[in-house]
């Protein structure tokens, strides 16, 4: 089966409800002015990086085009704007045929950004464009601040597995974003039944403490659930004595046994010991797996202990410590008519408080240094210069309303991998500091 023609995980009729009123009252009002159908240029972007990152991660675009896809306008969505008088009547005829028409352009699923960065460039009528917002947001918003989080483990476990496992700590649809964004961030695998069977994420799992408890001894528990899954299945060792855990372990499921997990106490001493004890017991082979809390920093102070695998929850699922990347969707453009010939003017807000931005329609560009390595990231509304023609970001997505560049989640992966390695070292440290990268405009 191929599961990118199953549609959105979700039980509604379209996602053209995920949004905000006011995008349906500023419809409303521009089909009134006679100025719904001047050519707009939105732009996603943001101001800065969450407190302390060097880099964000750009995930969801995939999600994005679905979303896009199914924006549709049917009886009953169209029955609750009339219902609840969202809009008028010729509005809601307006929006009964709604089909986005134009042009998406971004950065490629899987790439790093920086303050400013064009993400994503949304062209067409202002009202085709204006009702995206809320929603193309909300998934930017969620899915890179998670994928950000998860590279930033990637990073510190230094290509050791890293399991995602947070499903039980959001919400059940945010769980399935959360395994997808993980997975491009480096994760390489879910516990998240739900993302296997919508993403193809590898899916793990074992046991909990509560099949130990149900049985009437660690030995009869192991031994169960080895019949079950065979020797090379994973055994859970720290519901009472982890010593006495790991001696019953290898006598049940001999020195082949898979991998033992540790789920609490001193992660690092108690790693250390259980390595010397399967050794010793000749289970020379047996991985071990941590799991507790996780993050970033724990994964990191556990770079020396002899562990194999890490299995992350709560700080991952809620982008550790930083939920949203505060993504903004902005007009920049807008054509001083609706006569398709009518010219862009660069439009943008000017407000106290840094919430200014640029106007006019961007194209971004990475600068490298003689090894490679980047350097800059380089912003302009002009022509590009011809030293950056083969550096540039931006690609289309969509053109003309059809979606032209969905990809294997795999793909994404792998060029996650490849943009986070063409980063100065300095972009892996985990201390608080300035993004790794300047931002320069030209």
């Amino acid at each position: 089966m191929n599961t990118a023609d199953l549609g959105l995980p979700v039980d509604v009729p379209s996602t053209a409800l995920f949004t905000d009123q006011y995008e349906f009252t500023m419809l409303q009002a521009a089909l009134k002015a006679g100025t719904a159908d001047r050519h707009s240029v939105f732009e996603v972007f943001t101001r800065r990086l969450p407190e302390g990152r060097r880099y964000g991660v750009v995930a969801g675009t995939g999600r994005v085009l679905d979303a896009v896809e199914n924006f549709r306008f049917d009886a009953d969505v169209l029955g609750f704007l009339r219902e609840h008088d969202i809009v008028d009547e010729p509005t809601l005829r307006w929006l009964s045929t709604y089909r986005f028409t134009g042009d998406i352009w971004g950065y490629p699923e899987g790439e790093v950004y920086f303050p400013g960065s064009p993400i994503l460039r949304v062209e067409g009528s202002f009202a085709e464009c204006v009702l995206l917002e809320t929603v193309i947001l909300s998934i930017l918003n969620h899915d890179s601040a998670i994928a950000a989080a998860a590279s930033r483990m990637a990073a510190a476990a230094g290509g050791r597995p890293l399991i995602e496992m947070g499903a039980r700590r959001t919400h059940e649809l945010a769980a399935v974003a959360s395994s997808r964004a993980a997975y491009v961030g480096g994760f390489t695998s879910t516990s998240d039944l739900a993302a296997g069977f919508r993403y193809g994420i590898p899916t793990v799992g074992t046991s909990a403490h509560a099949f130990t408890l149900l049985h009437d001894s660690e030995r009869d528990a192991f031994e169960a659930q080895v019949a079950s899954l065979g020797s090379g299945t994973t055994l859970l060792v720290d519901t009472y004595d982890v010593t006495r855990a790991v001696r019953t372990a290898v006598e049940v499921a001999g020195t082949g046994l898979g991998a033992v997990r540790i789920d609490s106490g001193d992660l690092l001493l108690v790693a250390h010991r259980v390595r010397q004890q399967l050794d010793e017991l000749g289970a020379t082979g047996t991985r071990i797996v941590v799991t507790s809390d996780l993050d970033e920093y724990a994964i990191a102070s556990l770079a020396a202990a002899p562990v194999d695998a890490y299995g992350v929850g709560t700080q991952l699922v809620t982008g550790s410590g930083h939920p949203t990347c505060s993504m903004v969707y902005k007009l920049v453009a807008r054509a001083r008519s609706a006569d398709p010939k009518a010219p862009l003017q660069p439009v943008a807000k000017k407000a106290m408080g840094g919430k200014t931005s640029i106007g006019g329609r961007k194209w971004a560009a990475r600068r490298a240094d003689e090894h490679g390595v980047a350097e800059a990231e380089v912003i302009g509304t002009g022509a590009v210069p011809p030293e950056l023609a083969d550096r540039q970001l931006l690609v289309q997505l969509v053109k003309g309303g059809d979606v032209v560049a969905r990809e294997p989640l795999d793909a994404v992966r792998e060029r996650h991998i490849a943009a986070r390695g063409a980063l100065p070292m300095s972009a892996m440290q985990l201390s608080r500091g300035e993004p790794v990268l300047p931002t320069e405009y030209v």
